[in-house]
């Protein structure tokens, strides 16, 4: 039996049967799911190895199902290969360059399919900070008050990693809000 699990969230089933047509015979068992809410089950059940999303999806969308991978540690970790035929659906949501998961364009070949593997599996192992973590902002010096040895107090530390985690999340809600409107905006040009 095959130890990696790769899980593939495609709508169409010609993209689902090629991937499993472009990986090796034997090294893979390759689990289906024809749109988002089946995906995201299948990811909370099974012990995955990879998981390729499609962007544009029926129920719940690919970038549904990859807000709540990235909002459960055990998830974030598994390799990601985010495909689309229209890479700026993605990069309205999540801006380049992507860090931790790895994006495929459709139509894709094998080259292109073992490789988006490859680099995914690379990208997956990066650490990365938590949601809501401070940043370590030793170095910074913006008008702080130190001590003899030239070290900011641990309290202004922490107030400085305060604002920061609040600029974060003002900046999220932003780019939220922008994204509705750029959506907004298509949906009246149409």
């Amino acid at each position: 039996m095959a130890s990696n699990k790769i899980l593939v969230i495609d709508d169409t089933t010609v993209v689902r049967v090629k991937v499993r047509e472009m990986l090796p015979p034997g090294n893979f068992q390759i689990l289906e799911a024809k749109d988002g809410l089946e995906g995201l089950n299948l990811i909370r059940q099974e012990k995955l190895s990879l998981i390729m999303l499609d962007f544009l999806l029926p129920k719940m969308s690919g970038w549904e199902v990859f807000q709540q991978i990235q909002s459960q540690p055990d998830l974030r970790k598994i390799p990601l290969v985010i495909m689309s035929g229209r890479k700026e659906e993605v990069t309205e949501k999540i801006p380049e360059p992507f860090e931790y998961f790895e994006f495929l364009g459709k139509p894709f070949d094998q080259k292109q399919l073992i490789g988006a593997i490859k680099s995914a599996m690379t990208k997956a192992k990066y650490p990365r900070q938590e949601p809501g973590q401070p940043i370590a902002v030793a170095g910074i010096n913006s008008g702080i008050v130190t001590s003899s040895d030239g070290r900011a107090s641990a309290a202004e530390i922490q107030a400085l990693n305060d604002k920061i985690v609040k600029m974060q999340a003002e900046i999220n809600g932003l780019k939220k809000q922008l994204a509705q409107v750029v959506t907004f905006i298509k949906q009246k040009i149409k």
